[in-house]
């Protein structure tokens, strides 16, 4: 459906600036506080009042994750007099395409793909001054491009998380003698050293099954090694198709992380030879960590949510994480991550009120003091985090010198992304060469 542009609503730039670092009180109560009838309306002033306005919110967000997320805006609505009507579907990624062609758009959608965010630009609303003036202050730039299409800016990041983490037994690694790597090599050295002295633990335990999705958590391995290999500049030549998917320094990167998974001496403690790794579930992956028959597994933050009930994670308790290394340590700390856009397709005063509150360090302060939700806004207090992992996740992101990029899959074309690049993975561990498989996927990419 073609973008018929109205007129667009600013709410005043200085004032939103103000209520940006406005964090206490009841921008970030939490569950504790929100909606609770007794919300310090001070910080929501700059939004305005409105009687009988709704806003409609659609997102992949559900169950518990939803109910944050609905407590997060609680106290802007009760402040601002706007009801938000909102809707979590795990069938968002087939359905706001068909709602936005036949007329049924919400007023607001959750973006969780740039790619996906892409193919809806004709549709959305360009992002008013005041959600871009709130990104450009509150993220990085390397945030504010992923909300961004073809010079247009569309979308405000909301939350994040971050991949790359390498989990591991904090008292297994000191019982060993074992010593946390800090560069590629000294991670392999460290495989080396598992496979040669452990007869009853594998280095490594990994799983890439995920129903019709199978094979993404492989394309995280390629992405990390890519970025840590060959640096940002390569790593957005590849996503974009400036390079080839079969480039060199690609195939490099495969073989490079090839030589840990596709090697049965290494994989998979827990579950069987190397191609187990197609048949073990991405969320069960891990568990052989914690009982000794594997030393570490590759996985994002949201990692933490997939041990057992009571699972201390903590630098010294039942299981920690560190980064995966870089293989220059003069690169420094380059981290690949994901994370949600907020797009409109609705441009009425209420609708942009709510989506400069959700651009806002209010919004990032309340969902994340309820636990499982991190962000990247610079305005975000790290000790609202609901774990140590969590907080330094935050803190990565937050560092100037941290190197971020999106995860690659997310933001390559539909037909490669999310499916000749999966399905590449499973015929990579299943036995085909790098060679084949990245000459594969670059045949899928289309021609436009």
């Amino acid at each position: 459906m073609a973008n018929i542009r109205s007129r667009k609503y600013l709410l005043p730039t200085a004032a939103l600036s103000v209520s940006l670092f406005a964090l206490a009180g009841c921008g970030s109560g939490g569950s504790d506080s929100a909606g609770s009838g007794d919300a310090d309306c001070a910080a929501y002033e700059s939004y305005g009042t409105f009687e009988d306005a709704e806003v409609s919110v659609y997102s992949t967000i559900v169950d518990v994750e939803a109910e944050r997320l609905e407590n997060s805006w609680a106290d802007f609505s009760e402040c601002t007099g706007i009801e938000v009507a909102y809707e979590g579907s795990k069938e968002f990624e087939t359905q706001i395409g068909v709602r936005a062609q036949g007329g049924t758009a919400p007023d607001l959608a959750i973006f969780p793909q740039p790619g996906l965010l892409a193919s809806q630009a004709e549709n959305l609303k360009p992002a008013p001054q005041a959600v871009s003036d709130l990104v450009d202050e509150g993220w990085s730039p390397d945030w504010k491009k992923y909300g961004t299409v073809d010079g247009t800016f569309y979308a405000a990041p909301m939350l994040a998380n971050v991949k790359g983490y390498v989990w591991y037994v904090p008292a297994t690694f000191e019982e060993k003698g074992w010593e946390v790597p800090t560069t590629w090599d000294e991670m392999t050295e460290l495989t080396e050293k598992i496979a040669g002295e452990e007869e009853e633990m594998k280095a490594w335990c990994a799983g890439f099954e995920s129903g019709e999705a199978t094979g993404w958590p492989g394309t995280d391995w390629i992405e990390d090694a890519v970025l840590r290999d060959h640096g940002p500049e390569v790593y957005d030549q590849w996503v974009t198709h400036e390079i080839p998917f079969d480039d060199p320094r690609i195939v490099e990167s495969f073989d490079r992380v090839g030589d840990i998974l596709k090697n049965d001496d290494y994989v998979n403690g827990g579950f069987g030879d190397s191609r187990s790794i197609l048949s073990t579930a991405f969320a069960e992956a891990g568990q052989p960590v914690l009982d000794g028959q594997c030393a570490m597994h590759h996985q994002a933050s949201f990692q933490a949510a997939n041990w057992p009930e009571d699972t201390e994670v903590a630098e010294d308790g039942d299981v920690w994480a560190f980064m995966t290394p870089p293989v220059d340590p003069a690169a420094g700390t380059a981290i690949t991550g994901g994370g949600e856009m907020v797009g409109a397709y609705a441009d009425r005063p209420e609708v942009v009120a709510l989506q400069s509150f959700m651009a806002s360090a209010e919004f990032a302060n309340a969902r994340v003091s309820q636990g499982g939700a991190i962000s990247a806004n610079k305005g975000l207090d790290p000790e609202l985090a609901g774990s140590d992992l969590d907080r330094q996740s935050i803190e990565l992101l937050q560092d100037p010198n941290t190197v971020f990029r999106f995860d690659a899959s997310d933001i390559m074309p539909g037909a490669v992304g999310s499916n000749s690049f999966w399905s590449g993975i499973v015929n990579w561990i299943n036995g085909s060469s790098t060679e084949e498989v990245t000459q594969s996927v670059e045949d899928s990419w289309p021609a436009s």
